[in-house]
């Protein structure tokens, strides 16, 4: 059995990747299992140092590492080669703060002494996506590694070529054989390694299904897990808003990555005192994107990853219109090319509202008042990402703790940052990436009380 990487954009099959046997997969957990213990005994300078040195490859080489990412899920150059620097960056920022997170707590109780203290625990399992190839990937396996523990990946079947990439990248910084290593495996053959005692933790990003049938498999043979799953953000536009500017950003932060990303901002709620204007606004932008080859300079969105997910877009567009939605722009097929789309009059019962949509499809909704838009804003199975505009920031600051999401951005677009933790409530999935939280989530905390 192999699978296939194929070019959305030409549909040209670009790679075939056999699947790896049990053998193999054995012969994978011996040598992350030894890579373990060697990436204990090297410390945690050593490993700074090799991250360090990984972050200077993935800068030399981004255009390369650019090239793949957009060969295989079809985003623009230009994206790629920033999702590889944003690696870079992060690889830099923990490479420098690492010590520190590792640092034991001390604690005052009535012991002579006690602290917690933060220590690796084995391999840690990651189940991947394909909108970020290196990003999703980079994002686990930098605080993961440098606190000790070693990895095995096992990347979206379409993007199999980033996944070996990545592995080689770590051999080329240092890192041990063994410490980073990507498993060739499609999904139904996932039980056994989640279930072998060496593996110690599984962080799985992807849709809420998939969350649903790894928490449940994990949770069977007792293993911690972090799931980032799907999200319907709400991007809520307030009366006293910045329109110019949350036009802008409301387009780009749906649009990017031809809307193939969880905190898209892909629900626009605004106040219907600026509705007409807004709408105008984010019309005029989304009509003048060109959609077409991800290689050309001048292109804003490449094609979307797969066939089955521009279907999908198309229908969820289709039944929204059916329902009463009217198309303002875009939302043209051909293959996997969608041409970025924009419905208004969007409600809830209509695909646009009430599913993920993973895709350039915008959706602009209506709310009374700021009451009304934090109601409709939470109107969602999902709860990752939210973006909140008004120039009023008291009021933003107010508002803030009513919405329901992992993350709140006020008068900007959601995104992850390394300095930040990063994840979500109810079926966008819980625990933290990123940040303090995310270095210790496959940490064993192991109190220490001297008497």
């Amino acid at each position: 059995m192999v699978l296939k990487s194929i070019n959305p954009f030409t549909n040209e099959t670009i790679g075939e990747y056999a699947v790896h046997t049990a053998a193999d997969v054995e012969q994978k957990l011996q040598a992350g299992w030894k890579a373990f213990a060697a990436l204990k005994q090297a410390g945690v300078q050593q490993r700074a140092a090799w991250m360090t040195q990984l972050a200077a490859n993935l800068k030399a080489n981004a255009t390369e590492y650019g090239s793949l990412i957009t060969r295989e899920m079809g985003k623009t150059l230009k994206e790629a080669k920033a999702e590889v620097l944003k690696c870079a960056a992060t690889a830099e920022y923990y490479a420098t703060h690492i010590e520190s997170m590792l640092l034991p707590r001390l604690i005052e109780s009535d012991a002579r002494k006690s602290y917690a203290a933060f220590e690796p625990k084995g391999i840690i399992l990651a189940i991947m996506p394909w909108n970020f190839p290196f990003w999703q990937v980079f994002r686990f396996a930098i605080p993961n590694l440098l606190a000790g523990n070693a990895a095995l990946l096992k990347h979206a079947s379409n993007v199999s070529g980033c996944g070996l990439a990545i592995e080689q990248i770590f051999r080329d910084a240092g890192f041990p054989d063994g410490a980073f290593q990507a498993l060739i495996l499609p999904s139904k053959d996932m039980e056994p390694v989640i279930a072998d005692s060496r593996v110690q933790g599984v962080t799985l990003t992807g849709s809420t299904p998939a969350g649903t049938s790894v928490a449940a498999l994990a949770g069977k043979y007792i293993k911690k897990t972090v799931l980032e799953l799907g999200g319907s953000d709400p991007f809520i536009v307030l009366k006293d808003a910045d329109l110019n500017e949350a036009a802008k950003i409301a387009v780009k932060a749906r649009m990017q990555n031809a809307g193939q990303s969880c905190i898209a901002a892909k629900r626009w709620i605004v106040e219907s005192p600026v509705l007409e204007d807004f709408t105008q606004m984010v019309q005029s932008i989304i009509s003048s994107l060109k959609q077409g080859d991800p290689f050309q300079t001048d292109t804003d969105t490449g094609p979307m990853a797969r066939i089955d997910l521009a279907d999908d877009i198309s229908r969820q567009l289709r039944e929204s219109v059916a329902k009463g939605a009217q198309l303002l722009a875009g939302g043209e097929q051909n293959g996997c090319n969608f041409t970025p789309a924009l419905l208004t009059g969007v409600a809830p019962g209509m695909p646009a509202f009430d599913e993920e949509t993973f895709g350039p499809l915008a959706a602009v909704i209506s709310a009374n008042d700021e009451a009304h838009a934090i109601r409709l804003a939470n109107q969602t199975p999902f709860g990752l990402g939210s973006a909140l505009w008004t120039r009023d920031l008291d009021k933003a600051a107010r508002l803030a703790p009513l919405i329901d999401s992992g993350n709140v951005f006020i008068n900007t677009m959601v995104r992850s940052d390394a300095r930040l933790p990063f994840g979500g409530v109810k079926q966008s999935g819980y625990g933290r990436e990123l940040s303090l939280e995310g270095a210790h989530e496959f940490l064993n905390i192991k109190t220490v009380f001297i008497q």
